[in-house]
């Protein structure tokens, strides 16, 4: 199986992609077509060995749109070459480059700057430098720019957009001025009464409105073409209505020309072009906010710096990321961006890395520690090993993410598509029998027109294929911003229905790791006391001994050599540090050395509160108690108070006992606890829950949380965790923190009621709107509908629902507790 993406132009509305969804879903070896009308692409899963890409484009032109393959990202870079003196240089330059598989090259040799635009996967930088200096030149320090050619093409048809629009309108206004201005209460030119000079009246008003009709071509172009092919859309409508209105027009100028001048009266050029440029007044506004849609993947991208400092034998070279293999060490200074991921070999710094996870805390990083890519050094000089190279590094997986969950669709909006895929016939057919009907009882043409343009002009389908995607690209991008990754659309429509929250307790409520929490002491010092339990255990293994060992550093205490070390299965360790016999256990321990525990009670209650409490034993005679236990992260209470606040129910699993469960439950004010749970359990409780007709979202961290993430309706994953169960997860909380997952749920809520109140005015709009341009109020003695406003009207309901969806960008973390 093969999956691809391809750029669809030419699409106005939901009926455009239910239209082409159909007709490849149709096709043998296609398993599945989606198309996204917010981002104008198709995500297509296919079987390569039956169908090809070329079949699939082909197929989309029959249906009456245009497709091409998602270009990768090319990189240019403009390199100084020194040495060149005249034209011959730059032309043997130009020649040298050209050999290689590069996409573009341009020498001048007045700026003495060679430019070249390549892909980095089929050729490197350094072949290129190369082969300057094997044309005898040298190429000195370079300069990159890398762009999307995807962003750079709607770019580009903006800017088209434009210029018809203000042909559009610099046409219209003239023309309605003209057509309309004999009836004001002002004296005009002759040219302008129909009753006046009615050839030359409705000549110049048929050439004010031709241009209206070019800069609107692609309605027409695209419009019947769809229409013939048995897909009608949006275009379809305008269309068929602006083509009447002007075959009516120049069907008048021929009656004028037969002698009929009364037909002069009743024109409508100014009805085509009027409602061609309103159309192409909301069509350039709606593009420009679906533009804003993708803000948040703009800034994601933008985190991705261009160059990096890589250590080449001793020495510091700036050289393109897509230059930068594994294995290189490259170079971080204060206040710039770490290229890609890598793990510190030298020095000390802290970093923010608030645009990749959300946290705005900066974190302290020395050797040995990891460093993402896009991240920012705050303060300190370092060196980092690269372990991700450009295409691989955390911060192309969350935009790759990203993409993909704005690729898919949410089941929410397949209503909307089938009700699309239906819309525009029946509209067409509603027009048809309007026509019909007025003109039998009224036998007025002119005043039938009206009602089949206005018909044909108000329908909409626009706002209801826009209505879920645009809000899901925005709240996808938001979620990234706050440092949750959500993976898909469904996950982000089904969040909103979750009623019980499940949790793992052991690195998702708590640390993960075992701290030193408490030293009670009797007879010797708390100090003394660490020293010598923390020298003992140097040499162990066993993760309580780390606690301690870790506790002992922290108060920065030397730790002397121990003698004699032995472990005590089932009991603990001895040994000798410093003359003195040391012993570190449980109550077993003591009782094989027969020394009085008089200690007991305490421990017992320490226990009952999850805590791991140890007996220190020196020279045979017990002088305290070190107490170890998995520390609850500081956000987990906050987090689950915010859970209830929005009436959602919490329960902990855990492999722990229930008495010690029950503690670490308590304590954060989880409702329901399940305690020695094996990791299989953990999926079958969840799979109890939903017999129950619960909606369950699983909150994990590790791999024996995998096969539980994947049960529940919602697997959110916690970010510090093992890549299974953030591969096995909807949702990734890149900050680690709990409280995210009630951000996740509220963001989910706020884009599931945009959503509906998008497809409620779209089908209210609809709804009412057609019955009104069928003369429905003209019925009941109030006005009749102008194409022109009709046009007005279904403009602003596909601007106002784009708009409506770019308000999620507003949402607050405050916002989950409402």
């Amino acid at each position: 199986m093969s999956q691809t993406q391809l750029n669809i132009e030419g699409m106005t509305c939901a009926a455009c992609a239910v239209a082409i969804e159909r007709g490849l879903n149709k096709m043998e070896g296609v398993n599945l077509a989606n198309v996204n009308l917010a981002n104008e692409k198709l995500m297509l899963d296919f079987d390569s060995d039956i169908i090809n890409v070329d079949d699939v484009i082909a197929r989309i032109e029959k249906i009456g749109y245009h497709a091409q393959t998602v270009e990768k990202p090319l990189t240019s870079v403009t390199i100084p070459v020194d040495g060149m003196t005249c034209s011959a240089c730059s032309a043997a330059v130009e020649r040298a480059l050209k050999k290689l598989d590069v996409n573009a090259v341009n020498v001048n040799l007045s700026t003495e700057k060679a430019f070249v635009q390549y892909d980095p996967e089929a050729v490197r930088l350094s072949e290129i430098k190369q082969a300057i200096i094997k044309a005898g030149y040298k190429p000195l320090d370079i300069e990159v720019d890398r762009f999307d050619l995807d962003q750079e093409r709607k770019a580009e048809q903006l800017k088209i957009q434009r210029r018809q629009l203000w042909v559009a309108i610099g046409f219209t206004i003239p023309l309605m001025i003209f057509a309309m201005g004999h009836m004001l209460p002002i004296n005009v030119p002759d040219i302008m009464v129909p009753s006046k000079q009615p050839l030359a009246f409705v000549l110049i008003q048929m050439l004010l409105s031709i241009p209206v009709l070019i800069a609107g071509r692609q309605f027409f172009t695209v419009g019947f073409r769809t229409l013939l092919s048995g897909n009608p859309n949006m275009d379809s409508l305008i269309a068929v209505g602006t083509s009447a209105a002007f075959i009516y027009g120049v069907a008048s100028l021929i009656a004028v020309l037969n002698g009929n001048t009364a037909l002069a009266e009743n024109l409508y050029f100014e009805t085509a072009a009027g409602v061609i440029a309103f159309i192409k007044v909301g069509k350039y506004l709606e593009a420009k906010s679906k533009g804003r849609t993708s803000e948040a993947m703009k800034k994601l991208l933008g985190l991705q710096p261009k160059t990096a400092l890589v250590l080449v034998d001793g020495q510091e070279i700036e050289m393109p990321i897509e230059e930068i293999e594994q294995g290189d060490v490259c170079i971080s200074k204060a206040g710039e961006k770490i290229a890609v991921d890598g793990i510190i070999t030298k020095g000390y710094t802290s970093v923010d890395e608030a645009m990749l996870t959300g946290e705005s805390i900066p974190v302290e990083k020395q050797v040995g520690d990891t460093v993402i890519g896009g991240s920012i050094n705050k303060n300190g000089y370092i060196q980092y090993r690269v372990t991700s190279t450009k295409g691989n590094t955390m911060l192309d997986q969350i935009i790759q993410l990203v993409e993909q969950a704005q690729a898919q669709k949410a089941p929410i909006a397949q209503m909307a598509d089938v009700i699309s895929g239906y819309f525009v016939p029946v509209v067409i057919g509603i027009a048809i029998v309007a026509f019909a009907l007025w003109y039998f009882f009224t036998r007025d043409l002119s005043f039938s027109l009206t009602i089949f343009i206005s018909i044909l002009v108000i329908a909409c389908p626009c706002a209801l294929g826009l209505a879920t995607p645009t809000a899901i690209m925005v709240a996808t991008g938001k979620g990234a911003n706050l440092g949750v990754l959500i993976k898909s659309g469904e996950a982000l429509e089904i969040a909103h229905k979750i009623d019980t929250v499940v949790f793992d307790k052991t690195g998702t409520i708590t640390e993960g790791t075992p701290k030193v929490v408490e030293i009670i002491t009797q007879g010797m010092d708390e100090t003394k006391l660490l020293t010598l339990s923390a020298s003992l255990e140097k040499g162990s293994e066993h993760p309580l001994a780390d606690a301690i060992i870790m506790a002992a550093q922290a108060r920065g205490l030397d730790l002397m050599p121990a003698e004699g070390t032995k472990i005590l299965v089932g009991q603990g360790i001895e040994g000798y540090v410093d003359n003195h016999h040391v012993l570190l256990g449980n109550g077993a321990l003591l009782k094989a050395k027969n020394i009085e525990n008089t200690m007991h009670e305490q421990v017992q209650s320490l226990a009952k509160q999850g805590k791991t409490p140890m007996y220190v034993a020196i020279d045979a005679t017990l002088v305290g108690i070190i107490v170890v236990a998995d520390v609850i992260k500081p956000t987990s209470k906050k987090a689950i108070a915010d859970l209830h606040t929005l009436g959602i129910q919490t329960i902990m699993l855990s492999g722990d006992n229930v008495e010690t469960a029950q503690a670490i439950a308590n304590e954060v004010d989880i409702d329901q606890v399940y305690g020695e749970v094996l990791p299989a359990q953990k999926a079958e409780l969840i799979d109890e829950l939903k017999a129950q007709g619960r909606k369950v979202a699983m909150v994990g961290d590790g791999i024996n949380d995998a096969i539980a993430l994947t049960s529940a309706d919602i697997g959110i994953a916690i970010g510090s965790g093992t890549d299974i169960a953030m591969e096995s997860a909807d949702i990734v909380l890149m900050k680690n923190d709990l409280q995210d997952v009630a951000v996740a749920i509220g963001l989910s809520k706020k884009t599931i009621k945009t959503i509906k109140q998008n497809l409620f005015w779209a089908f209210g709009y609809n709804t009412a709107g057609i019955p009104v341009a069928a003369g429905l109020l003209y019925l009941l003695g109030g006005p009749l509908l102008n194409p022109m406003f009709a046009a007005a009207a279904m403009a602003f309901s596909s601007i106002s629902v784009v708009s409506n969806a770019l308000t999620i960008r507003n949402f607050k973390i405050k916002e989950q507790e409402t």
